[in-house]
């Protein structure tokens, strides 16, 4: 926050400049009432000079209207400036990280951040920034004239509850800060569980679950009305602190101000404008009390948002290499855990891949398969060994040079809530309709995609709601086709369409696969049957390597795979 208010000084010093005119003229007009008091009671001021008087007094109350607009605008549009510049930064940093950083972070909780965490931070740089250095000015002027201007002792006797105030605000801003800290941590809880309802809602109707989720939500939405309310019954605390001692000022200053009027030390124009002097420091009074309410509210917010945006990415993109020219891809020894795992997921894997080529992976479930593809992506980073494509180690490529000569299709195929269209092109947003049909084509989905009722411009809802599992996956297939990248990934893509589409798609990319490097991960051998080498991965080892052939002869784990499978199929079919 300190950078971004070194960053704009222009705004904050024109506003604190015309806070610092308000305050001025403010503390201004009840000396002037005080005077004019005086001198109707002395009968030394006459008509014209009265109207004189009151004239002045009323275009002061008109600069004070067009100042304080004039700083609202030029102070809100800062802050609102530095709620979009951290949501920015907020969503850049996001969208940096790895996977490992989400299995640790809650998304509901992150949407929390960019949401009610921001709007504090933004509240803290706009409100309470100049409400603070309102509040400070107009105290020490009215202060100032209450002592130099009226009168000294009186102002000494008015200011004696004040030290008490001031513990108790410091008492009360603590409890603050704690109880707004606890009221964004059930918030984001809460919204944690409704983002997670919301997305399995399928699951939790199947499973029965309804009661026992509403039971949940209801539970955490108490606890979150609880942390608020007490957050907000601490910041009311403020008021009846701030009544408290007005009332005694008023009382001790009624009491000495008449009995020095008796005495003659004091006139009735100086006792009523040492009055309204008084009544203007309601505002300072009040505004400390608020001004604490938001700062505290939004370092709270600032100490849960600060460690996301300062957490270091999970991958690192220190990589200088922008341009990826498609040469071999090589793989030497390759270890990689995950973290909190005692066994490796991969462990000293060796491959060579050239440009045209197909790789299979097959291997039993938690083999590596998916780790190996996501270290080739640079989702994670290997703990040793080096991944090189051209000769070239990925981690000295960009991540945008990298990934973007990539397509990939993963086991979870993820849609938008876009229209079939829109999901195909979203690499190619520029492809056109009869480019978007013919991949679509080549992924066995266009039949499928011209019987929705709006055919390629049917919207398919969150997360492709409304489509099938097989079609999902056969339009991230489509997508990955369209943008035409040197490397192809497919993750068990095929695993949800049946083995007659599974065919149709297998021939229509050997054709589309010419001159494109392609590594197909998959549980199905009949997969990866034609492709020009197949490795067994076992515990993150290679077991077997070889074409599919070889690998059949060899009476391995490949071989017994393939026959169990090859019968399955025939009992099926009969």
């Amino acid at each position: 926050m300190g950078e971004f208010l070194r960053r704009h000084p222009a705004a904050y010093a024109s506003s604190g400049a015309m806070l610092a005119g308000i305050a001025v003229l403010t503390v201004w007009i009840p000396y002037q009432i005080g005077r004019v008091i005086d001198q109707l009671v002395a009968n030394k001021l006459q008509d014209s000079a009265l109207l004189q008087e009151l004239a002045w007094m009323l275009a002061a109350g008109v600069v004070i209207y067009f100042l304080r607009a004039g700083w609202r605008l030029q102070l809100f549009a800062s802050s609102f400036k530095l709620g979009v510049e951290l949501r920015q930064r907020l969503y850049a940093r996001l969208a940096l990280q790895g996977p490992a950083f989400f299995q640790t972070s809650r998304t509901g909780n992150l949407m929390a951040l960019a949401t009610n965490d921001i709007d504090a931070v933004e509240m803290a740089a706009g409100e309470a920034m100049l409400a603070g250095f309102d509040g400070s000015v107009t105290l020490l002027l009215v202060v100032a004239m209450m002592a130099v201007g009226v009168d000294a002792r009186l102002a000494a006797i008015a200011l004696l509850p004040f030290p008490l105030m001031a513990v108790s605000f410091w008492w009360i801003s603590r409890r603050v800060h704690e109880a707004s800290r606890l009221s964004l941590e059930h918030f984001g809880t809460l919204n944690d569980h409704v983002q997670e309802t919301l997305t399995g809602v399928r699951t939790v109707r199947a499973l029965g679950l309804l009661a026992r989720s509403e039971a949940q939500f209801s539970s955490l939405a108490g606890a979150a009305a609880d942390a608020s309310f007490d957050a907000q019954r601490w910041e009311a605390s403020y008021e009846p602190a701030v009544g408290f001692t007005l009332a005694t000022a008023t009382a001790l200053t009624l009491g000495v101000g008449g009995w020095l009027v008796w005495q003659q030390q004091l006139t009735i124009g100086q006792l009523t404008a040492f009055s309204l002097y008084l009544g203007q420091l309601i505002w300072p009074m009040f505004a400390a009390g608020w001004v604490l309410s938001l700062l505290e509210r939004g370092k709270a917010a600032w100490n849960r948002l600060q460690p996301v945006l300062d957490a270091p990415l999970t991958v690192d993109d220190h990589g200088t290499v922008a341009t990826l020219t498609p040469g071999p891809l090589v793989l030497g020894d390759v270890r990689f855990s995950y973290p909190g795992q005692p066994r490796p997921a991969l462990d000293g894997v060796s491959l060579e891949l050239h440009p045209g080529r197909t790789l299979g992976l097959v291997g039993p479930t938690g083999a590596g398969k998916s780790t190996l593809l996501r270290l080739l992506l640079r989702h994670d980073a290997p703990a040793s060994g080096s991944c090189r494509w051209n000769a070239t180690d990925l981690h000295d490529y960009t991540l945008d040079a990298l990934r973007g000569a990539i397509a990939w299709v993963p086991q979870e195929a993820f849609l938008f809530s876009a229209s079939v269209a829109e999901n195909i092109a979203l690499a190619r947003p520029g492809a056109t309709r009869q480019e978007v049909e013919s991949a679509a084509k080549l992924a066995a989905v266009h039949e499928d995609i011209l019987g929705l009722p709006k055919g390629y411009d049917t919207p398919v809802g969150e997360r492709g709601v409304t489509l099938s599992g097989g079609q999902r996956q056969r339009v991230a297939i489509a997508r990955a086709l369209l943008t035409d990248a040197p490397l192809l990934l497919l993750d068990d893509a095929l695993s949800a369409v049946d083995t007659e589409t599974e065919a149709r798609i297998l021939g229509h990319l050997r054709a589309a696969r010419v001159g494109r490097t392609v590594i197909i991960a998959s549980h199905r051998l009949s997969t990866v049957a034609d492709a020009d080498q197949t490795i067994v991965l076992r515990d993150g080892r290679v077991t077997e390597r070889g074409d599919h052939a070889a690998l059949v002869a060899g009476n391995g784990w490949y071989a017994r795979q393939w026959r169990y499978q090859q019968l399955e199929a025939s009992l099926d079919a009969s």
